[in-house]
């Protein structure tokens, strides 16, 4: 090998120096590098137990939610029970007055010929009555047989709207068809029976149109 000048050899000598200079520079920026990081980091303040009791939810405040949400959902239960019983009563009162309706209608259709009837029956008493009379002559006897006809035709049709006749004789005095207008002394029927029939009673479809008149025992 050529043997270096002296320039060179100093050249070499001043770089190896430079290069001993630059290295502890670096070691020393990765030395104060961690206690900086630390520093930095106890620089940070810690927080306090109020920020953290702020973080945390706070128990008086949940409850107070938790009753008012309570309290909420009874008061929609409750409107919710009186919306449903309401609803219920008012079902229960159509109800009630679709069955009422519907009575009153059938009753309408049951009892529509009662103020006819009502009228018919004076006919009806003087047809007997007529009849009721004795007659010896042939004409007399002709004539009653022909109203007896009529009569019965005439009953005939009252029973096809309903009306009937209330038995009453040898019955117990029942105030709901009888109308007691005299009372007798009687040896052969308990008190309180039916003797005699001085006018005739009708019921149309069951309901009383006229109370028979009555003798009754004592």
């Amino acid at each position: 090998m050529a043997k270096q000048t002296n320039e060179e050899i100093k050249k070499d000598r001043a770089g190896n120096t430079e290069d001993q200079m630059v290295q502890p520079e670096e070691e020393k920026k990765k030395d104060t590098a961690v206690p900086e990081a630390e520093d930095a980091a106890q620089a940070q303040p810690e927080e306090t137990a109020e920020e953290k009791a702020a973080d945390q939810p706070d128990a008086e405040l949940l409850a107070k939610k938790v009753g008012e949400l309570t309290a909420e959902i009874e008061s929609l239960k409750k409107d919710s029970d009186d919306l449903n019983n309401r609803l219920l009563r008012a079902q229960a009162d159509f109800e009630n007055f679709r069955r009422r309706t519907n009575k009153e209608k059938a009753d309408a259709r049951k009892y529509r010929a009662q103020d006819l009837a009502s009228d018919l029956l004076e006919i009806l008493d003087n047809f007997k009555r007529a009849l009721d009379v004795e007659t010896t002559s042939e004409d007399g006897s002709a004539l009653k047989k022909g109203m007896e006809m009529v009569l019965g035709k005439f009953e005939t049709a009252l029973k096809k709207e309903g009306v009937e006749e209330i038995d009453s004789l040898g019955k117990p005095f029942d105030p709901n068809f009888h109308q007691a207008v005299m009372q007798e002394e009687s040896q052969e029927h308990e008190a309180g029976t039916v003797i005699q029939v001085l006018q005739a009673g009708y019921t149309l479809n069951g309901r009383v149109i006229r109370p028979a008149m009555v003798k009754v025992s004592a």
